[in-house]
Protein backbone atom coordinates (compact mmCIF):
# COMPACT_ATOMS: atom_id res chain seq x y z
CA UNK A 1 0.00 0.00 0.00
CA UNK A 2 1.25 3.48 -0.89
CA UNK A 3 2.37 5.93 1.76
CA UNK A 4 -0.71 8.12 2.20
CA UNK A 5 0.98 10.69 4.42
CA UNK A 6 1.27 13.35 1.68
CA UNK A 7 -2.46 13.01 1.02
CA UNK A 8 -4.03 12.34 4.37
CA UNK A 9 -1.80 14.18 6.81
CA UNK A 10 -1.76 17.43 4.91
CA UNK A 11 0.62 19.92 6.49
CA UNK A 12 0.15 23.70 6.55
CA UNK A 13 1.72 25.14 3.43
CA UNK A 14 1.48 21.87 1.51
CA UNK A 15 0.46 21.96 -2.14
CA UNK A 16 -2.97 21.00 -3.41
CA UNK A 17 -3.39 17.31 -4.23
CA UNK A 18 -4.52 16.64 -7.80
CA UNK A 19 -6.79 13.60 -8.09
CA UNK A 20 -7.27 12.37 -11.65
CA UNK A 21 -10.61 10.81 -12.61
CA UNK A 22 -10.70 7.48 -14.45
CA UNK A 23 -14.29 6.42 -15.18
CA UNK A 24 -14.62 2.88 -16.54
CA UNK A 25 -18.29 3.35 -17.34
CA UNK A 26 -20.42 3.63 -20.48
CA UNK A 27 -22.67 6.31 -18.98
CA UNK A 28 -20.72 8.81 -16.88
CA UNK A 29 -21.91 12.34 -17.65
CA UNK A 30 -18.63 13.58 -19.11
CA UNK A 31 -16.33 10.77 -20.22
CA UNK A 32 -18.62 7.75 -20.30
CA UNK A 33 -17.50 5.15 -22.83
CA UNK A 34 -14.00 6.52 -23.39
CA UNK A 35 -12.12 3.93 -21.35
CA UNK A 36 -14.13 0.74 -21.56
CA UNK A 37 -11.28 -1.51 -22.70
CA UNK A 38 -8.42 -2.23 -20.35
CA UNK A 39 -5.66 -0.95 -22.62
CA UNK A 40 -7.17 2.50 -23.14
CA UNK A 41 -7.92 2.79 -19.42
CA UNK A 42 -4.39 1.83 -18.37
CA UNK A 43 -2.93 4.19 -20.97
CA UNK A 44 -5.08 7.04 -19.64
CA UNK A 45 -4.00 6.26 -16.08
CA UNK A 46 -0.34 6.47 -17.04
CA UNK A 47 -1.02 9.63 -19.04
CA UNK A 48 -2.53 11.33 -16.00
CA UNK A 49 0.52 10.36 -13.96
CA UNK A 50 2.69 12.01 -16.62
CA UNK A 51 0.44 15.09 -16.50
CA UNK A 52 1.10 15.47 -12.77
CA UNK A 53 -1.68 13.62 -10.94
CA UNK A 54 -0.91 12.95 -7.27
CA UNK A 55 -3.54 10.21 -7.06
CA UNK A 56 -6.11 8.51 -9.29
CA UNK A 57 -9.76 7.75 -8.56
CA UNK A 58 -11.05 4.72 -10.48
CA UNK A 59 -14.78 4.04 -10.74
CA UNK A 60 -16.98 1.48 -12.46
CA UNK A 61 -20.43 2.85 -11.64
CA UNK A 62 -21.79 6.18 -12.78
CA UNK A 63 -23.31 8.47 -10.16
CA UNK A 64 -24.79 11.01 -12.56
CA UNK A 65 -28.33 12.20 -11.75
CA UNK A 66 -31.02 9.71 -12.70
CA UNK A 67 -28.70 6.74 -13.10
CA UNK A 68 -29.61 3.19 -12.06
CA UNK A 69 -27.17 1.13 -9.96
CA UNK A 70 -25.10 -1.69 -11.46
CA UNK A 71 -24.53 -5.15 -10.03
CA UNK A 72 -21.47 -6.20 -8.06
CA UNK A 73 -20.47 -8.55 -10.87
CA UNK A 74 -20.68 -5.84 -13.53
CA UNK A 75 -18.76 -3.34 -11.43
CA UNK A 76 -16.11 -5.98 -10.74
CA UNK A 77 -15.82 -6.77 -14.45
CA UNK A 78 -15.23 -3.11 -15.23
CA UNK A 79 -12.71 -2.15 -12.57
CA UNK A 80 -10.67 -5.12 -11.43
CA UNK A 81 -8.67 -5.79 -14.63
CA UNK A 82 -7.59 -2.15 -14.70
CA UNK A 83 -6.81 -1.97 -10.97
CA UNK A 84 -4.68 -5.09 -11.25
CA UNK A 85 -2.61 -3.29 -13.89
CA UNK A 86 -2.14 0.04 -12.12
CA UNK A 87 -2.62 -0.23 -8.34
CA UNK A 88 0.75 -0.20 -6.65
CA UNK A 89 2.48 0.02 -10.02
CA UNK A 90 2.25 3.63 -11.19
CA UNK A 91 3.96 5.41 -8.33
CA UNK A 92 0.94 7.25 -6.88
CA UNK A 93 -1.97 6.16 -4.69
CA UNK A 94 -5.09 4.77 -6.34
CA UNK A 95 -8.59 5.24 -5.00
CA UNK A 96 -11.54 2.95 -5.75
CA UNK A 97 -14.78 4.89 -6.24
CA UNK A 98 -17.42 2.46 -4.99
CA UNK A 99 -20.22 2.14 -2.47
CA UNK A 100 -19.99 -1.69 -2.35
CA UNK A 101 -17.80 -3.21 0.36
CA UNK A 102 -17.14 -6.31 -1.72
CA UNK A 103 -15.65 -4.24 -4.53
CA UNK A 104 -13.73 -2.11 -2.04
CA UNK A 105 -12.22 -5.19 -0.38
CA UNK A 106 -11.12 -6.72 -3.69
CA UNK A 107 -9.71 -3.41 -4.90
CA UNK A 108 -7.71 -2.91 -1.71
CA UNK A 109 -6.40 -6.47 -1.94
CA UNK A 110 -5.31 -5.69 -5.50
CA UNK A 111 -3.29 -2.72 -4.27
CA UNK A 112 -5.68 0.24 -4.08
CA UNK A 113 -5.02 2.65 -1.23
CA UNK A 114 -8.21 4.65 -0.69
CA UNK A 115 -11.96 4.02 -0.81
CA UNK A 116 -14.10 6.84 -2.19
CA UNK A 117 -17.61 6.14 -0.90
CA UNK A 118 -20.20 8.61 -2.17
CA UNK A 119 -22.76 7.16 0.25
CA UNK A 120 -20.53 7.89 3.27
CA UNK A 121 -20.91 4.35 4.71
CA UNK A 122 -24.69 4.38 4.23
CA UNK A 123 -24.79 2.22 1.09
CA UNK A 124 -23.15 -0.85 2.61
CA UNK A 125 -22.92 -1.55 6.36
CA UNK A 126 -19.62 -3.39 5.93
CA UNK A 127 -17.74 -0.54 4.23
CA UNK A 128 -16.40 0.97 7.44
CA UNK A 129 -14.96 -2.31 8.67
CA UNK A 130 -13.37 -3.01 5.27
CA UNK A 131 -11.58 0.33 5.35
CA UNK A 132 -10.60 -0.11 8.99
CA UNK A 133 -9.21 -3.63 8.57
CA UNK A 134 -7.16 -2.68 5.54
CA UNK A 135 -5.78 0.57 6.95
CA UNK A 136 -6.97 2.34 3.81
CA UNK A 137 -7.86 5.97 3.51
CA UNK A 138 -11.51 6.79 2.94
CA UNK A 139 -13.39 9.67 1.34
CA UNK A 140 -16.81 10.37 2.86
CA UNK A 141 -19.15 12.46 0.72
CA UNK A 142 -22.41 14.26 1.37
CA UNK A 143 -25.33 13.41 -0.90
CA UNK A 144 -28.98 14.28 -0.36
CA UNK A 145 -30.98 11.29 -1.61
CA UNK A 146 -29.73 8.73 -4.12
CA UNK A 147 -28.26 9.31 -7.60
CA UNK A 148 -31.53 8.35 -9.28
CA UNK A 149 -33.55 10.97 -7.40
CA UNK A 150 -31.06 13.39 -5.84
CA UNK A 151 -31.75 16.30 -8.18
CA UNK A 152 -35.53 16.23 -7.70
CA UNK A 153 -35.87 19.58 -5.90
CA UNK A 154 -33.26 19.23 -3.13
CA UNK A 155 -33.96 21.44 -0.10
CA UNK A 156 -31.82 22.74 2.78
CA UNK A 157 -32.13 25.08 5.71
CA UNK A 158 -28.61 26.45 5.45
CA UNK A 159 -26.76 24.22 2.99
CA UNK A 160 -23.31 24.73 4.49
CA UNK A 161 -24.42 24.12 8.07
CA UNK A 162 -26.49 21.12 7.01
CA UNK A 163 -23.65 19.51 5.06
CA UNK A 164 -21.09 20.19 7.79
CA UNK A 165 -23.42 18.59 10.34
CA UNK A 166 -23.82 15.52 8.17
CA UNK A 167 -20.10 15.14 7.53
CA UNK A 168 -19.30 15.56 11.23
CA UNK A 169 -21.63 12.66 11.96
CA UNK A 170 -20.21 10.32 9.33
CA UNK A 171 -16.63 11.05 10.37
CA UNK A 172 -17.54 9.89 13.87
CA UNK A 173 -19.32 6.86 12.39
CA UNK A 174 -16.17 5.91 10.49
CA UNK A 175 -13.99 6.37 13.57
CA UNK A 176 -16.40 4.18 15.56
CA UNK A 177 -15.99 1.51 12.87
CA UNK A 178 -12.24 1.57 13.45
CA UNK A 179 -11.06 3.91 10.71
CA UNK A 180 -8.20 6.15 11.81
CA UNK A 181 -9.30 9.78 11.90
CA UNK A 182 -6.04 10.69 10.16
CA UNK A 183 -7.12 8.66 7.13
CA UNK A 184 -10.50 10.32 6.55
CA UNK A 185 -11.14 12.90 3.83
CA UNK A 186 -14.48 14.73 3.57
CA UNK A 187 -16.24 15.78 0.36
CA UNK A 188 -19.18 18.25 0.43
CA UNK A 189 -20.60 16.56 -2.68
CA UNK A 190 -20.88 19.26 -5.32
CA UNK A 191 -23.75 18.31 -7.63
CA UNK A 192 -25.08 15.53 -5.42
CA UNK A 193 -28.57 16.55 -4.33
CA UNK A 194 -27.88 20.25 -4.68
CA UNK A 195 -29.19 23.09 -6.82
CA UNK A 196 -26.85 25.51 -8.55
CA UNK A 197 -27.14 28.04 -5.74
CA UNK A 198 -26.31 25.36 -3.16
CA UNK A 199 -23.15 24.35 -5.03
CA UNK A 200 -21.98 27.95 -5.37
CA UNK A 201 -22.66 28.66 -1.70
CA UNK A 202 -20.58 25.66 -0.66
CA UNK A 203 -17.62 26.80 -2.76
CA UNK A 204 -17.98 30.36 -1.45
CA UNK A 205 -18.02 29.22 2.17
CA UNK A 206 -15.71 26.22 1.89
CA UNK A 207 -13.43 27.57 4.61
CA UNK A 208 -16.15 26.78 7.13
CA UNK A 209 -15.62 23.08 6.48
CA UNK A 210 -12.16 23.40 8.08
CA UNK A 211 -13.96 23.16 11.42
CA UNK A 212 -14.30 19.43 10.75
CA UNK A 213 -10.55 19.01 11.10
CA UNK A 214 -10.29 16.72 8.05
CA UNK A 215 -8.76 17.24 4.60
CA UNK A 216 -11.36 18.49 2.12
CA UNK A 217 -11.83 17.02 -1.35
CA UNK A 218 -13.80 18.95 -3.95
CA UNK A 219 -15.11 17.56 -7.24
CA UNK A 220 -16.33 20.30 -9.58
CA UNK A 221 -14.86 19.10 -12.87
CA UNK A 222 -17.18 19.76 -15.84
CA UNK A 223 -20.26 19.61 -13.61
CA UNK A 224 -23.71 20.99 -14.33
CA UNK A 225 -23.24 23.96 -12.00
CA UNK A 226 -20.78 25.26 -14.60
CA UNK A 227 -23.14 24.55 -17.46
CA UNK A 228 -25.96 26.27 -15.63
CA UNK A 229 -23.97 29.42 -14.91
CA UNK A 230 -22.26 29.69 -18.30
CA UNK A 231 -24.92 27.98 -20.45
CA UNK A 232 -22.32 25.62 -21.89
CA UNK A 233 -22.34 21.90 -22.78
CA UNK A 234 -20.13 19.48 -20.90
CA UNK A 235 -17.33 19.57 -23.50
CA UNK A 236 -16.92 23.35 -23.12
CA UNK A 237 -16.52 23.63 -19.36
CA UNK A 238 -12.73 23.75 -19.02
CA UNK A 239 -12.55 27.44 -18.08
CA UNK A 240 -15.49 27.14 -15.71
CA UNK A 241 -13.84 24.14 -14.06
CA UNK A 242 -10.60 26.12 -13.70
CA UNK A 243 -12.46 28.99 -12.05
CA UNK A 244 -14.20 26.75 -9.52
CA UNK A 245 -11.00 24.81 -8.82
CA UNK A 246 -9.18 28.09 -8.13
CA UNK A 247 -11.99 29.33 -5.85
CA UNK A 248 -12.11 26.00 -4.01
CA UNK A 249 -8.37 25.92 -3.38
CA UNK A 250 -8.37 29.55 -2.24
CA UNK A 251 -11.17 28.75 0.21
CA UNK A 252 -9.52 25.65 1.67
CA UNK A 253 -9.76 22.60 -0.61
CA UNK A 254 -6.88 20.19 -0.06
CA UNK A 255 -7.68 17.77 -2.89
CA UNK A 256 -9.31 18.56 -6.24
CA UNK A 257 -10.80 15.71 -8.28
CA UNK A 258 -10.52 16.55 -11.98
CA UNK A 259 -10.66 15.16 -15.51
CA UNK A 260 -8.21 17.60 -17.08
CA UNK A 261 -5.17 16.91 -14.93
CA UNK A 262 -2.56 18.83 -16.91
CA UNK A 263 -4.50 22.09 -16.89
CA UNK A 264 -5.91 21.88 -13.38
CA UNK A 265 -2.47 21.12 -11.97
CA UNK A 266 -1.30 24.43 -13.46
CA UNK A 267 -4.29 26.23 -11.96
CA UNK A 268 -3.59 24.66 -8.56
CA UNK A 269 0.09 25.60 -8.66
CA UNK A 270 -0.67 29.22 -9.43
CA UNK A 271 -3.21 29.49 -6.61
CA UNK A 272 -0.85 27.71 -4.22
CA UNK A 273 1.93 30.12 -5.20
CA UNK A 274 -0.23 33.15 -4.39
CA UNK A 275 -2.06 31.85 -1.33
CA UNK A 276 0.58 29.66 0.30
CA UNK A 277 3.79 31.13 -1.06
CA UNK A 278 4.85 27.76 -2.44
CA UNK A 279 7.72 27.99 -4.92
CA UNK A 280 7.48 25.44 -7.73
CA UNK A 281 10.21 24.41 -10.13
CA UNK A 282 9.54 25.37 -13.74
CA UNK A 283 7.73 22.76 -15.82
CA UNK A 284 6.26 22.50 -19.28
Amino acid sequence: MQDLTPLLVLKPGGGTVICGILNLTPDSFSDGGLYLDKRSAVDRAREMVDEGADMLDVGGESSRPGVSPVSVDEERRRVMPVLEEIAGKIGIPVSIDTCKSEIAREALEAGADIVNDITALDGDPDMGSVAAESGAGIVLMHMQGKPRTMQENPQYGDVVSDVIGFLSGVVEKAVSAGVSRERIIVDPGIGFGKKTEHNLEIIKRLSEFKALGQPILIGVSRKSVIGNVLNLPVDERLEGTAALVACAIWNGADVVRVHDVRYMRRVARMVDAVKKGISWSEES
